[in-house]
C-alpha cells in the first residue's frame, strides 16, 4: 500500500526503472572492467538499453497521460507504443554490438581476471533488476500499461540473461576454456534479439488497432448475451486496444415503439456494466429499430465489415 501511494501513476514507476538501470550499468560495467569478460560486457550493454528504454517510457507515458484535445479526440494513449517500438529497435542494436565484440574475442581469446568480485557485482545487479521487474509487473496489471509490461518483461529477460552469463563466466574460470566467454556473449545476443522481436510484434499489433484479448472479448459477449431477448438484440460489435485504453462499439436493436428515454436507459446500463467489467474501457453504442431487416441477422450480435 505504501508503494502504491508513493507511485500513483505509471509514469512514476518509470523513474524507478531509470534509477535501477543507472545502478546496474555502474555495477555491470565495473564487473566487466575487473574481469575483462566480453560476456559481462554484453550484460552491461543490455543495461544501457534498459536505461534508454526507461527514459523513452517516461516520455511516452507523459504524452499518453495528456487529455483529449481538438486534434486528438480519443486522447494520446497510443504514445505508449512509441516506447515499446523504440525499445525493440534498441534491443536489436545492442545485440549486434555484443556479437561484434564477441567475434573480436573469438579471434583473440584472453584470460579473465578478478572473477570472484566481478561475478558478485553482476549478481547484485541481477537481484536489483529482479526486484524492479516484479514491482513493474504489478504496476502494469494495476494500470493496464503495455509500456510498463514491456519494461518489466525486458528486465526479467535481463535477469535470466545475467544469470546465464554469471554461470558461463564461472565455468570459464573453472575449466580455463576462454572460448566459452565470447560464445556465451553470442548466445546472450541471440536471446536479446528474440526479446526485441516479441516487443516489435506487440507494438505493431497495437498500432494496427488489435482487438481485445480473447478472454476479454468472451466476457464482453457473455455480458451482451445476458441482455438478449425477443426485444433486444446486438450486432456490429467492434473492439480495439490503444495503450492502456480499450474501446468497444456496438449497435443496440430495440423495438421502434420504445421511447427515446427507454432506449437511452438501456444503452447507459450496458455502457456502465461493460466499463465495470472491463476497466479503462470507452463504450460507444448506437440505437436502431429491431424491425429493420437490415439491422440484424439470425446470429444476434456479430462482427460487421465495412
Amino acid at each position: 500500500m505504501a508503494l502504491a501511494s508513493t507511485f500513483a501513476s505509471p509514469r512514476s514507476y518509470t523513474l524507478l526503472s531509470v534509477a535501477a538501470a543507472l545502478a546496474t550499468i555502474v555495477l555491470k560495467t565495473a564487473a566487466w572492467r575487473l574481469t575483462g569478460s566480453v560476456g559481462l560486457l554484453s550484460d552491461a550493454l543490455e543495461s544501457g538499453v534498459n536505461l534508454v528504454a526507461a527514459l523513452a517510457a517516461f516520455w511516452a507515458l507523459t504524452l499518453a497521460a495528456k487529455p483529449a484535445d481538438r486534434t486528438h479526440h480519443y486522447g494520446h494513449f497510443k504514445a505508449e507504443y512509441f516506447s515499446s517500438g523504440l525499445e525493440s529497435v534498441l534491443i536489436v542494436v545492442a545485440a549486434l554490438a555484443i556479437i561484434y565484440a564477441a567475434i573480436g574475442r573469438l579471434q583473440a581469446p584472453a584470460p579473465l581476471e578478478q572473477v570472484g568480485i566481478g561475478l558478485a557485482l553482476s549478481l547484485l545487479a541481477t537481484a536489483l533488476n529482479g526486484v524492479v521487474a516484479w514491482v513493474l509487473l504489478r504496476a502494469a496489471r494495476r494500470f493496464h500499461s503495455i509500456t510498463l509490461r514491456a519494461d518489466a518483461h525486458h528486465l526479467l529477460t535481463d535477469v535470466w540473461t545475467s544469470f546465464g552469463v554469471v554461470v558461463g563466466v564461472a565455468l570459464v574460470k573453472i575449466t580455463g576454456l576462454t572460448i566459452l566467454d565470447p560464445l556465451i556473449a553470442i548466445a546472450v545476443a541471440l536471446n536479446i534479439v528474440v526479446t526485441g522481436w516479441k516487443l516489435l510484434h506487440e507494438t505493431a499489433s497495437g498500432l494496427l488497432d488489435r482487438a481485445l484479448p480473447e478472454e476479454d472479448h468472451a466476457e464482453l459477449e457473455a455480458l451482451l448475451a445476458s441482455h438478449e431477448s425477443e426485444q433486444i438484440r446486438f450486432h456490429a460489435l467492434r473492439t480495439r486496444v490503444a495503450g492502456s485504453r480499450r474501446f468497444v462499439a456496438f449497435h443496440v436493436l430495440v423495438p421502434g415503439a420504445w421511447s427515446v428515454q427507454a432506449g437511452h436507459d438501456l444503452c447507459e446500463q450496458l455502457e456502465q456494466q461493460i466499463a465495470a467489467a472491463l476497466p479503462r474501457t470507452h463504450v460507444l453504442t448506437h440505437l436502431e429499430p429491431i424491425e429493420d431487416p437490415k439491422s440484424w441477422d439470425d446470429q444476434g450480435f456479430r462482427w460487421e465489415e465495412g
